[in-house]
């Protein structure tokens, strides 16, 4: 039910409130899912792994990534900015850190900006699926991380549901191939459905703003 009131975002008693791109409504909570999925657990296990880290910390080190958090920005359900923790700061660099198989730093790194693609082109069929991107090789240190939703209808033009599929080897030269990635992960691509796809360059700890595009699979 959509309503013309303050912004509102959460769950009280039966009811959900939150907003899409037509505004604010309200609907039926909805118990959420937890399928336990290996994905699931290994991100679960990562982040209760860097909480129990992060209370190992010097007072020092603690203090590096309070500041470090105030640079970091995020925005909310509602539209509105927020910085991070520094326990949230130090769970976020070191979350892409281990996706990207690098090392997890006890010290705040300096914030790092990796920047965008310039370009990106799929290949998007049932048996291949493959992001030809520019520049090419990513810069020293740099990788290509590609998130991509479940197959969609393809008439589907919004997606919020995405999931990391692969990560790129550093200063990794174009195009890449995610097919393997996708199909563990999802499943083989159906003729007629469509998948979205955000690409993001990792650099230190940190993601660059993100290129999203999707395709209907050929």
């Amino acid at each position: 039910m959509k309503l013309l009131v303050p912004p509102q975002s959460g769950s009280i008693a039966g009811q959900t409130a939150s907003r899409n791109r037509y505004g604010q409504y309200v609907r039926t909570r909805a118990v959420p899912v937890n399928p336990n999925s290996v994905p699931q657990t290994v991100a679960r296990a990562r982040l209760g792994a860097q909480a129990a880290a992060y209370r190992t910390l010097t007072d020092a080190q603690r203090a590096g990534w309070d500041s470090l958090g105030l640079m970091m920005t995020r925005t909310d359900s509602l539209g509105q900015q927020y910085d991070l923790t520094g326990a949230q700061a130090y769970a976020s660099v070191n979350s892409l850190n281990a996706a990207a198989g690098n090392a997890v730093v006890a010290d705040a790194p300096a914030l790092t900006t990796p920047g965008t693609l310039l370009t990106a082109v799929l290949t998007l069929t049932a048996a291949a699926m493959s992001v030809a991107y520019t520049a090419t090789p990513l810069a020293a240190g740099v990788r290509l991380f590609s998130f991509c939703s479940p197959q969609r209808s393809a008439g589907r033009s919004y997606e919020s549901d995405y999931r990391l599929i692969a990560v790129s080897a550093a200063a990794a030269a174009s195009p890449a191939n995610i097919y393997a990635a996708y199909l563990a992960r999802l499943g083989v691509p159906v003729v007629g459905n469509r998948v979205f796809f955000q690409l993001q360059l990792y650099q230190a700890g940190f993601l660059g703003a993100a290129l999203n595009l999707s395709q209907v699979v050929v």
